[in-house]
């Protein structure tokens, strides 16, 4: 049951993971699992996106020689939410004193917020349609 003072998740929208190489694993999530590559120049050479009916993983590099440092960083979950409760989750965070950093991902719109644990949760919301988005020829 949800209360008043929060905000509705969609669905997950993707977990981003740390690969070994991003090609190798991209032929993997294609062909095992039938996920579908999005990368986009706007994005750069990462994130890879290997999605299916709007959720999946976000594959990022780990030629880090300190991986843990590179977990921290990139390793993330991320929750679709729709406009209005994105815009919702930014006033209830601000109110409760919980910190928050929004990023331009040129296609979404994020916020990041750290768990009590530490790990950083990702609110994604898409700018455009979303079927004209996942639809799209990459």
């Amino acid at each position: 049951m949800q209360s008043s003072e929060s905000i509705e998740i969609s669905f997950l929208d993707h977990v981003a993971i740390i690969v070994e190489d991003l090609d190798r694993s991209v032929r993997w999530y294609q062909k095992v699992l039938g996920l579908r590559k999005y990368q986009f120049p706007e994005w750069g050479d990462y994130p890879i996106f290997m999605m299916h009916n709007k959720c999946g993983v976000a594959l990022f590099p780990s030629n880090s020689r300190n991986r843990k440092k590179l977990i921290q960083k990139e390793g993330h979950f991320a929750f679709h939410v729709d406009r209005f409760n994105f815009e919702r989750a930014q006033g209830l965070f601000t109110e409760w004193n919980i910190e928050f950093v929004i990023q331009d991902h040129h296609y979404f719109e994020s916020l990041y917020i750290k768990d009590p644990d530490g790990h950083k949760v990702e609110l994604t919301t898409i700018k455009d349609s979303p079927d004209s988005f996942y639809k799209s020829e990459v």
